[in-house]
């Protein structure tokens, strides 16, 4: 009788252990917390004698991760992925840190694949990805930014994250009257959005700060594209105009075509115009071909050149940079003028 009790009591246990590995298991494929006090969650996180300049850079990457058929977020556990992801970072990273500090979390992005599905099913991928994005600014404010201006910068799903970044948490006017700028280059930035978030202002011109620098970059004859359906807002990054006056290749610095080590592979001044669309609103590149510059992705059409959005207009943006640092660190009332 007393074996018959303890096998029947084994397999209780038995069940019951059973049952919390099952568990286990389904709560082991739900997104987990990233945990960005710790560095590895970081493809760069500048700390100690490594700070040295008075204003910082808070980048979001753009999607690096294509996804399978039954996957549509980035695993930051995965090494090759990462490092994909620290080649993407590192391909702008040389605009921003000559003059800042640069912070770049890694974060559960959503995958390439996320943009083709039905926004019903995408919208959790996306949310995740900016639950991560938050929580690594939070963490960045709180812990490393000990009081300094700061720039966001994104490139395509890194500059959405920040727009969303934006409109969460920059009504608060002491955290907004620390942004030196917002350059969310590759994404659209809607007239419905400033409408629904007020404190949101465009830039006007090439030196004003606490302002959203963006434009997205195409062919003419686009009349639609993934970035951009049918409306964005910009400014022209080679004569800082909000409206449709041309600028000429003459302006323009410098392309620069950068690697996943974020070293120059070519340079080429000159290369090209630019005007802003008075109806899109896109930013109509003039002197390259679409054959020239193929958009790699078989999710953008030809002559959409969002690939090349920062590389066309390389060393424009990053004077850029420079002159509104400049400007905020000379005189941070200028912040929205």
């Amino acid at each position: 009788m007393k074996k018959r009790m303890n096998h029947s009591a084994s397999v209780v246990i038995l069940s019951v252990v059973l049952l919390v590995m099952m568990l286990l298991g389904g709560c082991a494929q739900q997104p987990v917390g990233v945990d960005y006090t710790k560095s590895e969650n970081w493809a760069y996180l500048p700390v100690g004698e490594t700070v040295t300049r008075d204003c910082d850079v808070f980048f979001v990457a753009p999607t690096v991760y294509l996804g399978t058929s039954d996957s549509h977020s980035m695993d930051i556990g995965d090494e090759e992925i990462k490092a994909q992801f620290l080649g993407a970072t590192n391909m702008e990273k040389g605009l921003y840190d000559g003059d800042a500090n640069f912070f770049a979390p890694y974060y559960r992005q959503a995958a390439l694949n996320a943009y083709t599905i039905d926004a019903s099913e995408a919208d959790q991928y996306f949310d995740l990805a900016y639950e991560d994005v938050s929580k690594a600014f939070d963490l960045y404010m709180n812990d490393y930014n000990n009081g300094r201006p700061f720039i966001l910068a994104g490139f395509s799903q890194g500059s959405e994250m920040l727009l969303r970044l934006l409109a969460d948490k920059f009504d608060d006017q002491a955290l907004s009257d620390q942004l030196v700028a917002a350059y969310l280059i590759g994404w659209r930035v809607t007239p419905e959005d400033l409408t629904n978030y007020p404190f949101l202002k465009m830039a006007q011109h090439s030196g004003d700060t606490g302002v959203i620098i963006s434009f997205n970059s195409e062919a003419e004859g686009i009349q639609t594209s993934l970035i951009v359906p049918d409306k964005t807002l910009g400014i022209n990054p080679l004569n800082w105009k909000t409206d449709s006056t041309p600028a000429s290749a003459s302006e323009n610095n410098g392309a620069v075509f950068t690697d996943y080590a974020g070293s120059i592979v070519k340079e080429v001044p000159n290369l090209t115009g630019a005007y802003l669309d008075s109806t899109r609103g896109t930013l109509r590149v003039t002197d390259v071909t679409a054959a020239d510059f193929p958009p790699v992705l078989d999710i953008f059409q030809d002559g959409v050149y969002h690939l090349y959005d920062y590389q066309f207009f390389y060393r424009n943006l990053q004077e850029n940079v420079k002159e509104r640092i400049g400007n905020f660190m000379n005189d941070p009332v200028l912040v929205g003028n």
